[in-house]
Order: structure tokens, then sequence, then C-alpha cells
């Protein structure tokens, strides 16, 4: 019994960290993309390696609700 309790455990913790990681990737692209549709001006990449924090929050925010969103769809 414990030894099925540590496998289903361990499934479960990979199933976690996949969807982890796709979420992010997910993420990344559609920052990407809403970077180059919404704000064709500015970019932030630069932004954020010139040390403008504010770019570097909204990007985080953005991702952050991205993966809020994809999770509630995946539930």
């Amino acid at each position: 019994m414990e030894a099925e309790y540590l496998s289903a455990t361990y499934l479960t913790l990979g199933l976690n960290l996949a969807f982890t990681l796709v979420t992010l990737v997910f993420s990344v692209i559609l920052l990407l993309a809403i970077d180059k549709i919404l704000l064709k001006n500015i970019e932030l990449q630069t932004e954020i390696k010139n040390g403008n924090i504010a770019a570097a929050i909204f990007a985080s925010s953005i991702m952050l609700f991205i993966a809020i969103i994809v999770g509630m769809g995946i539930h």
C-alpha cells in the first residue's frame, strides 16, 4: 500500500511540474505576442535589460494573469 501511495504521489508531482512548465512557456509566448501587438513602440525586453522596474512588474503581472487563466481553464 505504501508503494502505491508513493507512486501516485510521484505521478501527481510529475504532472504538476509538467503543467507548470507548459503554463510558463505558454505565458511567455503570449507575453511576447501581447508585447508585439499592443506595445508596438515599447520593447519590454530592452526596457527590462535597462533596469526599468515598471516594465518588469508589468511583464510579470501579465504572465501571472495568463497563468491564472490557463490554470482555471484546465480545472
